[in-house]
This record gives C-alpha cells, sequence and structure tokens, in this order.
C-alpha cells in the first residue's frame, strides 16, 4: 500500500504549498524568446537539455486502440457497473467489474515482475453520508502504484470510473452499459498501466479506478481524504471522465481535439490570498490551471492532429467530476474529456424514442479516440514522473526597475540540470516564452519591466523533463 508519512507537519506543508499564493504552482509553453537582452547575476546560461524525451514519443505509439477496444466490451460485458448493482455474481454488477480490474493490474503487475503495488481502497458509505441512501454501501477504489526509485512518497495520478448508470442513479437492476461513462476512462487507466509499467521513474505512478462517482464522487472523497491524512506529495490528478465519444450532439464530430477542465485558482485560499492575487496577480495561475497548461504543452509537443482545449472552468456547466474531490482537498487536479458530448447517450435508460436511440452502448465509442487520449494521460504521466520536483519559495521583484529578478531554492534531485524561466502577457491563457538559465537559484530579465507579463520558473531535468512551473508567491528582497 502506499507509504505512510502519518506526522500532520507534512501533511500541513503539501497543503500549504498547493493551497497558498506563496507557492502556487503553474506550466507554461515555450513558443520561443524575445529579441530583449538578458542578463544573469549568477553564472552564464548553460546549454539546455534536449527539448524532447524519445521515450514519450515511444508512449504515444504504445496506445493501442485494440486493447482499448477489448477493455471496453469486457466492462460493457458486466451489464451494469452501479454503485447498488449485485456484488456477489462473477458475470453481473459493480462487484464483478471491480474483481476484473484488479486481475487485470495484477496480471500486469506479474507481467513487469511485480513492479506495481495493487490494492482495493473500501471504506462504506450510509446514509448519515448521503441523504438519498436508502441503505449502507460498500465503495470499493481499485489502485495501482508503479512505485518511484527516488521520490516513492510524490505522486502523479490517472484516474477512471468504475461504476456506471442509467436514468435512475440509483436503480441497480436495469442494464447500464456505460460504454462511453465511465468505461472508456476505465479501460484508458488499464491501457496507461500497461504501457508505463515497462519503464521506472523517479516519482510514484498511480493509476486508479474510483467509485461512487455518479452518486455523489465518493470515490475520490474518500482518495481525497486518505491523501491528506497520510500526507501525500501530490503533483496533480488527471481525471478521465468520457474520453471515446467524437459526435456531439451539436452535429460536430471531430477527433481531433478534447478538452481539459480546470479551476483558476485553490478553492480553500485564503482571503489574505485573495487580496494578494488582486494586487500581484495569480487568480488565473493556481495549481490546476498550470496542471492544465502542462496537458496542453505535452499535447503540442508530442503528438500531430491533436488538440486541447483548455476550459477556464472546474468542469462542465452545473455538473462534477472526480477531480473536484482533490482539488477541494487542496491538490493541483483536472478533467480531460471529450469536445463534444452526446447527450443522448448520457444517464439514459436503452431505449429508442421518435427516431432516437438512447444509452450509454459501445456503438457510440471511437476506440482510435479512446486510445489516444488514453496516450495524452500516459505522456503527462510519465513527463511529470521522469522531471525533478518544482522548485519552491519562488519571489520576484522589480517594481518601478527596467528589469525583473527571479529567485527560488534549489531542488535536490539527482537528475537536475537546471531551470526554466517562463512568462506570458497578462492576457494570454498559455506561456508564450521561455529561457533556459542554467543551474542558478537567481536570474535577472533586463529591460522586462514587471508589470507587463506573468511569469514562473520550473526545474528541468537532464533528459529534458520539467516539472510544473511554480507562480511567484512573494516579493524577492533586493540586493
Amino acid at each position: 500500500m502506499f507509504r505512510r508519512t502519518s506526522t500532520f507537519a507534512f501533511a500541513a506543508r503539501r497543503l500549504s504549498k498547493h493551497l497558498g499564493l506563496a507557492l502556487s504552482t503553474s506550466l507554461g509553453l515555450s513558443l520561443g524568446l524575445t529579441a530583449l537582452a538578458f542578463a544573469p547575476l549568477a553564472a552564464s546560461a548553460q546549454t539546455p537539455p534536449p527539448s524532447t524525451d524519445p521515450r514519450i514519443y515511444d508512449i504515444v505509439d504504445a496506445s493501442s486502440p485494440a486493447r482499448v477496444e477489448a477493455d471496453l466490451r469486457r466492462l460493457v460485458g458486466f451489464g451494469t457497473r452501479n454503485t447498488f448493482s449485485d456484488t456477489l455474481s462473477a458475470e453481473r454488477g459493480i462487484g464483478a467489474a471491480r474483481r476484473w480490474i484488479k486481475s487485470e493490474m495484477d496480471a500486469i503487475s506479474a507481467g513487469c515482475g511485480g513492479c506495481m503495488e495493487v490494492f482495493y481502497q473500501e471504506w462504506r458509505v450510509g446514509p448519515e453520508d448521503s441523504p438519498r441512501l436508502p441503505e449502507p454501501v460498500n465503495v470499493v477504489n481499485v489502485v495501482a502504484v508503479i512505485r518511484g526509485t527516488v521520490h516513492p512518497d510524490r505522486y502523479v495520478i490517472m484516474s477512471g470510473d468504475i461504476d456506471s448508470r442509467a436514468s435512475n442513479g440509483s436503480d441497480g437492476d436495469v442494464d447500464a452499459p456505460g460504454a462511453n461513462d465511465n468505461a472508456s476512462g476505465m479501460a484508458g487507466v488499464i491501457e496507461a498501466a500497461r504501457i508505463l509499467s515497462r519503464y521506472r521513474f523517479p516519482t510514484s505512478v498511480v493509476l486508479v479506478g474510483l467509485s461512487g462517482e455518479e452518486q455523489g464522487l465518493w470515490g475520490g472523497q474518500h482518495m481525497a481524504r486518505v491523501a491528506v491524512d497520510e500526507g501525500w506529495d501530490i503533483v496533480g490528478v488527471l481525471n478521465n471522465d468520457m474520453i471515446g465519444n467524437i459526435q456531439g450532439i451539436d452535429g460536430v464530430i471531430a477527433n481531433n481535439v478534447f478538452r481539459v477542465f480546470s479551476e483558476p485558482y485553490p478553492r480553500t485560499a485564503s482571503e489574505e490570498e485573495l487580496r494578494s492575487y488582486r494586487t500581484f496577480g495569480g487568480e488565473v495561475d493556481g495549481p490546476s490551471r498550470q496542471l492544465a497548461r502542462y496537458v496542453d504543452r505535452i499535447t503540442g509537443t508530442y503528438f500531430t492532429n491533436l488538440d486541447a482545449m483548455m476550459i477556464y472552468r472546474l468542469d462542465r456547466f452545473g455538473r462534477g467530476g472526480h477531480h473536484r474531490p482533490f482539488n477541494d482537498a487542496g491538490f493541483a487536479g483536472v478533467r480531460i474529456m471529450e469536445a463534444h458530448e452526446q447527450y443522448e447517450r448520457q444517464h439514459q435508460d436503452i431505449r429508442s424514442e421518435d427516431g432516437v436511440e438512447y444509452g450509454d452502448v459501445i456503438e457510440g465509442v471511437d476506440f482510435d479516440f479512446a486510445a489516444r487520449l488514453t496516450a495524452v494521460n500516459a505522456a503527462v504521466l510519465a513527463a511529470l514522473a521522469w522531471a525533478p520536483p518544482e522548485p519552491e519559495n519562488v519571489r520576484i521583484g522589480g517594481a518601478v526597475r527596467a528589469s525583473t529578478t527571479l529567485g527560488w531554492d534549489a531542488v535536490d534531485d539527482p537528475d537536475l540540470a537546471g531551470y526554466r524561466i517562463y512568462w506570458r502577457a497578462t492576457t494570454a491563457p498559455q506561456w508564450e516564452h521561455s529561457r533556459y538559465v542554467g543551474n542558478v537559484t537567481r536570474y535577472t530579465l533586463e529591460n522586462m519591466v514587471i508589470d507587463n507579463y506573468f511569469f514562473g520558473v520550473a526545474s528541468v531535468g537532464k533528459d529534458g523533463n520539467e516539472s510544473l512551473v511554480v507562480f511567484p508567491g512573494g516579493l524577492l528582497p533586493r540586493r
């Protein structure tokens, strides 16, 4: 199981890192350098590491539509995976589904010499937890961990939902195949486990099937509570909920775009932090928003004819997903999903009315598209897990001066090459420019007025993989 780092101080420190403006994270995209002149205060910038990692191209190519299809069909074949469905049958219901998922994860682990820790995460939800519950029910997550070799208690997480529903979310008897919602996301998690189990990472990689999503995000709520209680150092959560549909109810058919939903800043930001956002910026630079930018950058770097559409919203209008409980606990998390939904295939009994076919059936899933979005997840997880930890205590200075200076604490990591400074116009959605500055902890951008841009700093590994960018959280003392 997860190693317990049980000190409350560690948990509080990690949460404060995610919640506070002083340590708010952000990520960016290097689109080139401006013609401005730069001069560091320390050693001159070194030659930057490579801009791409060939292993990630291999990871992208490894995602198999055939395997994703086979897993999807197996999940749909359980008839229903409703939280209140049969748990004893070997062929039908959520019990059979989660046992099959665990057996697949166990087999993957056996194939890599036991490289994954696979276990259930189980708890009981009763009427006292939700007034909609007629009786208590066991909610069970299936978790697989590829333990990190350098930072074993630091985690990047990909999640999908095990459960499904029809028109009545509490009906455990009616057929609810849940092909796209969310067998597609769950199949993606299993396929990502197959791919990533072939590699070793400094940071731990978690592949998890969460339960109880349709009734109240119960699986994510429990896992987030455990993460807080045990002091998990979570870099980010990629929640996959419906990654297999390309034909929207709006008439658009598109297999080259997907959405990434993210909150702008931590829900638990204090009043002081909110006041700081107003003065210094950062109100659209919270950790989840920067994780979304990271997904966008990795997609743009390693994929052709595929665009990550960043949505500046926690989730779909008035709806929720399993990244939200992690956000509520102060961790970075985003929702990855198709760009054009087909509502007639969501939360519907299988039926035909007035010539319209309702129900979330396998015919509505595009397996190639599901495999591509699975590859996006695997690529992002690998890049983050291979990268050094992000720099801490990032500060900035430059008021009423012609130049901007950033400083940060050194990252202790054997694979660290140096740091990269990012900047963008204050109205730009993505980081526009960057400069690799070498292994220094203070750098001045000459003739760059602080008022006109936002800035951030990322750690860079020797293999070129980068951490999330950290948005400055305070003022740098003037020398």
